[in-house]
């Protein structure tokens, strides 16, 4: 008998000790060290700082930290967030009435948990980076031909795009040099944002210091790269909330018995109700992209020169009429941690956002708009224009993939499975918040 064999076999067994319905066809295997990336704790340390320190971004104000907070479950508790511009944390962030942002940060900010497993290969709402061993960075992202060489992962790639963003790091045209270098377009190479943001860490005696012990190219005189701020903080991302320590983790592991309303909602998760067609495995998710009939809200995904409020999702990353309003499949880990749920954050109520999952063409008519959590913002567009546009609601509606109903009895079922994939380690982080950063900025407590 396989290991895997094995492992699905004495699972089924345990669920079988729990319930009077038949085990599901299939459960995954636990997740184990081969899994995940090697982590260099070094590197990992000096990535905790970096995530934290508010000098990676253009006025010097916003960290990694303050979309992705401990607090709110590595997310920032709202639907749409508010980066540049905005001052607070979490749900208590508002606008500042003397530098007002421009719009709202488009899509929901993610969760970090796992995302230094091996599967995640692509990443951002739309996958907009993922691997790809073909080209010569080893990464296809919006860079096209621009992306520079040394990112170790696509993890490393990704949590630099943020810098980029007005809305949620750089600054806005002219308030800063990083912002002027994204405005004009110069984004990698010398005098880019990226290269601007490396000189500012070099330039701090403390940060030298950890890197020369870190790396040891720079330890023998090599300058600090982009990259390699990149690269510690995927370091840290991937330690801190690698998330394998649940009790369904222990059940997978054979170490204890689930609930029996979270046994039997793990019954229903991977077998009758079809959630695993496409949260798949143990981090339940295929990584692959579906249009699900999502609500729309905020200023979508647009250039400033388009003037619609339309998030198409994937589509605009093939241009395939196939992928319009699909999105990545998320991990469920922590889920019951991590609202508002949903690309753009249209669910503070995860039973009713698993009822509008399972058929979207109920969820969709019956959204009540009180579940988003949107700080006011003073001249912004109104949130809710793609939906009070029949035409606009309706592409969405027409784009989703048919589902079934849950009843409330299954939903509950299945909330309980959810709860079951809680892992307050995770949820801790091991390094947590540092007392302070190199650069002395004030710290996202």
């Amino acid at each position: 008998m396989s290991a895997a064999i094995r492992v699905r076999f004495g699972m089924a067994l345990v669920l079988l000790g729990l319930l009077p319905a038949p085990a599901p066809a299939e459960m995954p295997a636990p997740i184990a060290d081969a899994d995940f990336i090697a982590v260099n704790e070094a590197s990992a340390r000096l990535g905790q700082l970096l995530f934290n320190d508010p000098v990676l971004s253009g006025n010097r104000n916003i960290a990694c930290a303050t979309c992705h907070h401990p607090r709110f479950a590595t997310s920032d508790g709202l639907s749409l967030g508010l980066g540049e511009g905005g001052v607070g944390l979490g749900p208590a962030r508002r606008a500042d009435p003397a530098n007002l942002p421009e719009q709202r940060i488009p899509r929901n900010s993610p969760a970090l948990f796992n995302l230094g497993a091996r599967g995640f290969s692509r990443l951002f709402h739309d996958g907009r980076i993922e691997a790809d061993p073909s080209r010569p960075s080893g990464l296809r992202s919006p860079l096209e031909d621009e992306m520079i060489m040394g990112f170790e992962s696509v993890l490393a790639a990704q949590t630099m795009f943020p810098v980029l963003s007005p809305d949620e790091m750089a600054g806005h045209y002219q308030e800063n040099d990083v912002a002027r270098a994204v405005r004009e377009g110069i984004l990698t190479g010398p005098g880019g944002a990226w290269d601007i943001i490396a000189d500012r860490v070099a330039a701090i005696p403390a940060y030298q210091s950890l890197f020369s012990a870190a790396v040891p190219e720079i330890a023998q005189g090599r300058p600090i790269g982009f990259t390699d701020i990149a690269n510690a903080i995927a370091a840290f991302v991937a330690l801190e909330w690698r998330s394998d320590r649940s009790p369904f983790d222990a059940a997978l592991r054979g170490e204890a018995a689930l609930s029996s309303p979270a046994a039997e909602g793990a019954a229903l998760f991977y077998g009758a109700a079809g959630c695993s067609s496409c949260h798949a495995g143990a981090f339940q998710t295929d990584h692959d992209f579906h249009a699900m009939g999502e609500p729309q809200l905020g200023p979508g995904k647009a250039e400033r020169f388009e003037s619609h409020a339309r998030d198409e999702g994937r589509m605009r990353v093939t241009g395939r009429a196939a992928d319009a309003f699909a999105f990545r499949t998320p991990s469920l880990r922590n889920v019951t941690e991590t609202g508002p749920w949903g690309h753009a954050g249209a669910w503070g109520d995860l039973g009713a956002f698993l009822r509008h999952h399972a058929d979207p063409s109920q969820g969709l008519a019956g959204h009540d708009r009180a579940q988003a959590v949107l700080p006011p913002l003073p001249d912004a567009a109104p949130d809710w224009r793609i939906m009070d546009d029949a035409a606009e609601a309706g592409a969405i509606l027409a784009a989703a993939r048919p589902g079934r109903g849950l009843s409330g009895a299954e939903v509950d079922r299945i909330l309980a499975f959810l709860e079951s994939l809680r892992d307050p380690l995770a949820l801790g982080g091991r390094l947590g918040i540092p007392d302070s950063v190199p650069s002395g900025l004030a710290l996202d407590r």
